[in-house]
């Protein structure tokens, strides 16, 4: 969320920042509302001088002036709760703006590839699709799992569903520790407030699992750990000297992929069940570039580990996330599609999440300010997998595993 100040005073910068973000925005309704909102504030402030003033006095004869003053402040109150009740629906809705160094574009035909690494695998036969290997040695199985729970939804078996389990650990180990990333075991429900804090909703609400349960607060299945972990510094102020903080998750993600009818049908690439590792910082704000590009390195390193050719592309304004302010995508090699597919999304959010979170710390000064945020895939699970089954495939139909997952698959060199 925008601080209302800053936009009231840069107005022209955030017409054209939110114009690169491909949103529309009535910045004149915004400002027309902020100034009678403002003039409101100033009129109950000053009735509420006169009435204290008046308490002061202890004159029983302005009894009845002090009684239509607490009226005339109670009319103001409900007129200013109207006005912000339509102030706020707009904040809700307006995207972060993007840094200077974004790419301006309306989709990700604007994104800049940043570098490629790792050689590309090199087949004396035809390489086949992870699905295709899965179904021919029996460990995936998406017919059964339409049956149990519908479309975009699989069951590994076997070696698989234990190579998945192996990368996840994988990930964890080497993020916490080669990188001091602390572990943490999150809920995977989260209520509105939560949801709100880091952007998934309003604006996103179609896209999210919703579930039936009793209660004042909607409740969602987490379409990501970033959620969840993120407000784990929600409505607090933290001590200058606890920054910054860094937390690893390797959790199940639920989405409903509501905009995404007709893509990616066939495997896994698009799941509405799916499994990640999510990196989260929480930093002092001057710090967001800096750990931006620490947790992409660290990203990348799993990468490096597990030797897949990638990419790392820097997202146009028009192809980033909501909340986040700058993004560097990682892309890993897919040799049965001949291209290179996300694998993770790491962003800095600035003080855009903490606002709506109400996340703050003292700074240098003793004085409160909102937190920087900043979320990143590390990587998703369902993609590495995909990655080694596709990357590291054999003539005779055999997987070879990759050096640094064996030691997590009981020394198991092939599947």
């Amino acid at each position: 969320m925008h601080n209302i100040k800053s936009i009231r005073e840069n107005t022209k910068l955030f017409k054209k920042k939110i114009l690169d973000r491909n949103s529309k925005i009535n910045f004149d309704e915004l400002l027309k509302l902020d100034k009678k909102n403002r003039e409101l504030t100033q009129k109950i402030e000053k009735l509420e001088q006169e009435k204290k003033l008046i308490s002061k006095t202890k004159d029983k004869k302005l009894f009845n002036k002090s009684k239509k003053i607490s009226d005339e402040i109670k009319k103001l109150d409900n007129l200013q709760s109207q006005i912000k009740n339509k102030i706020n629906p707009i904040l809700n809705i307006m995207p972060n703006i993007a840094l200077n160094d974004v790419p301006v574009g309306k989709d990700a035909e604007s994104n800049k590839i940043l570098k490629t690494e790792g050689a590309l695998p090199k087949f004396d036969f035809e390489p086949k699709s992870h699905y295709e290997i899965g179904l021919k040695l029996n460990l995936i199985d998406f017919d059964t799992a339409t049956k149990t729970s519908g479309s975009r939804f699989v069951f590994l078996k076997g070696k698989f569903a234990e190579l998945e389990r192996a990368i996840s650990n994988f990930m964890l180990d080497t993020h916490t520790k080669e990188f001091s990333y602390e572990e943490i075991s999150p809920p995977l429900i989260a209520n509105e407030s939560t949801m709100y804090g880091t952007g998934q909703i309003p604006k996103f609400e179609n896209d999210q699992f919703q579930l039936n349960l009793d209660g004042d607060q909607k409740k969602y299945l987490i379409p990501t750990a970033e959620v969840i972990l993120t407000n784990m510094v929600k409505e607090k102020i933290l001590p200058n000297k606890s920054l910054p903080i860094r937390l690893v998750a390797s959790t199940a993600c639920f989405r409903k992929e509501a905009g995404s009818y007709g893509k990616d049908t066939k495997g896994m690439l698009r799941q509405h069940q799916f499994y990640k590792v999510e990196l989260v910082s929480i930093v002092h704000p001057a710090k967001c570039v800096q750990e931006l590009d620490r947790m992409t390195s660290c990203a990348e390193k799993i990468l490096k580990k597990l030797k897949l050719p990638y990419r790392s592309v820097l997202l146009s304004t028009g192809d980033m996330g909501f909340s986040a302010e700058k993004t560097i995508d990682l892309e890993v090699w897919i040799p049965s599609e001949n291209k290179y597919r996300e694998i993770s999304s790491c962003s800095s959010c600035g003080q855009f999440q903490s606002r709506r979170m109400k996340a703050k710390f003292k700074d240098e000064n003793s004085k409160n300010d909102f937190l920087g945020t900043l979320n990143g895939s590390g990587l998703a699970i369902g993609r590495t997998l995909i990655a080694i089954i596709e990357n590291y495939q054999n003539p005779d139909g055999s997987i070879t595993i990759p050096d640094c997952l064996r030691p997590y698959m009981k020394n198991l060199d092939k599947i």
